[in-house]
């Protein structure tokens, strides 16, 4: 018997409801718990979530800051990146990777991605290096550790640091290790959507450096130590104790919601293959690495019109990212004349994330592989009157 009509079954690209809804009262108690102490800023709640977070990612420090971009800034500013320094980042990630970059009056030199995983190509990376190079951003796009072996061992050549951007890469791991434990520092997101997402913006640093741990608790305060007294010009990059205290309540069940991801991507293949779904390509998972599934993002031919297509069926998706940032207006005087990213190019235009949260349903997810089916067997439908 042939599948239902896609039509019948909605699918959003994400149901935060759908979390949210069994842990509602543990939520509710830990903001009254916030709401009575009347303390709203760092605080007990803030430094428990740090003593939790560094336990579960196996890093020495953890320092909770007020966003994912706040993370890769102070922990920039940290290592004194600034005016007349480069900072290699992939041309293919959310815009605060270079972003942060440039905000500091440094200069993000981008380099291409890999054509199967979307991350930095390390075999670009080397020649990349010049003596103005001060770190290597790298990207764990999607929820998938970049290949670190080969940017470490440059990194050790050209004695910089390596700044992991592990925003949708929480949980995620390289053979054997924590993503954003590898590097000299970390940085991760707390963004509703994100794996560990908390009720608005919240980020965190990791580093097993002591020395620059201290620092960038400095700079997140104003560099103000003792209260009133500056040392340094830091920022306001506090992490409010609300969105601590939701973010305990959630970092337990991370596991379970991972595990369920990962499931859901299993699921995706499976039905791919029983649909016979050859003209897009799914997502891998390296020899060594756990992929967390931030986002289930395939490519396939005539995107745009597919994802139209998917739209009519119900079905949400994004395009992450529909213009790298060697296209950016705002990166033009410091993209080289000339340079090609054709692979950052080719991914922002066949690429396209489907739903893969954690509450997803075997029924959703046929749903969705059904419509993509369904789209490419009309495109390859012969046209009546036509040989």
């Amino acid at each position: 018997m042939p599948p239902s009509h896609a039509s019948d079954v909605a699918v959003p690209l994400l149901d935060l409801v759908a979390q949210y809804q069994p842990l509602r009262e543990d939520i509710l108690d830990a903001i009254v718990r916030v709401c009575d102490s009347q303390r709203f800023i760092l605080g007990p709640e803030v430094e428990a979530l740090e003593r939790e977070l560094a336990d579960r990612l196996e890093s020495p420090h953890a320092i909770a800051v007020s966003s994912g971009t706040d993370a890769l800034l102070v922990a920039m500013m940290a290592l004194g990146i600034g005016p007349g320094h480069e900072v290699i980042t992939p041309t293919y990630s959310f815009f605060a990777t270079a972003g942060c970059v440039r905000r500091l009056g440094a200069t993000p030199v981008f380099v291409d991605i890999d054509p199967v995983t979307f991350n930095l190509d390390p075999r670009l990376v080397e020649r990349a290096i010049t003596p103005r190079t001060r770190a290597i951003l790298p990207v764990h796009l999607y929820g998938l550790c970049a290949e670190l072996d080969p940017i470490v061992a440059i990194a050790a050549r050209a004695s910089v640091p390596i700044i992991e951007d592990a925003a949708q890469a929480i949980g995620a791991r390289y053979h054997g290790r924590q993503a954003g434990t590898i590097g000299q520092v970390g940085c991760f997101s707390f963004f509703p959507s994100k794996n560990l997402g908390a009720f608005g913006d919240g980020g965190l640093v990791t580093t097993a450096d002591a020395h620059l741990a201290a620092e960038i608790r400095l700079l997140r305060n104003h560099g103000a130590e003792p209260k009133y007294f500056h040392s340094r010009v830091g920022g306001n990059f506090r992490l409010d104790a609300i969105q601590a205290a939701v973010l305990r309540v959630k970092a337990p069940h991370l596991d379970r919601w991972t595990a369920m991801r990962r499931r859901n991507a299993d699921r995706y293949r499976t039905l791919a293959g029983e649909l016979g779904l050859t003209r897009v390509t799914l997502p891998v998972e390296p020899a060594g690495c756990t992929h967390i599934y931030n986002q289930f993002v395939i490519c396939g031919p005539e995107r745009d019109a597919l994802r139209a297509h998917l739209a009519s069926r119900q079905i949400g998706t994004e395009i992450y990212y529909p213009v790298p940032f060697h296209r950016q207006e705002c990166f033009r005087d410091v993209t080289p004349s000339g340079a090609v990213f054709p692979e950052a190019d080719r991914a922002a235009a066949t690429s396209l994330a489907l739903p893969i949260y954690g509450e997803l349903t075997g029924e959703q997810q046929r749903a969705v592989v059904t419509a993509i089916a369904e789209f490419y067997d009309a495109k390859s439908a012969p046209v009546e009157g036509r040989r």
